[in-house]
């Protein structure tokens, strides 16, 4: 994950504040700024967690059989 803002880094931060979480990943498709991602977390145990949780979202949105 490269270091330092993003160009859907304010995106991001009024998730993560919106939200008052300790971490957030933000996807994007196709946006104003094109397509990119960011992510924010508070601290190095959540963001060595980071692939994982996102291997299981990915699971689940399988599983699901799509997005809603």
């Amino acid at each position: 994950m490269a270091l330092g803002p993003g160009k859907y880094d304010s995106l991001c931060t009024f998730v993560r504040e919106q939200a008052q979480a300790k971490g957030v990943f933000v996807i994007v498709v196709d946006g104003a700024r094109g397509s990119g991602f960011n992510a924010q977390v508070s601290d190095f145990q959540l963001q060595a967690a980071l692939p994982s949780i996102l291997r299981q979202t990915a699971d689940d949105i399988e599983a699901a059989g799509g997005l809603a």
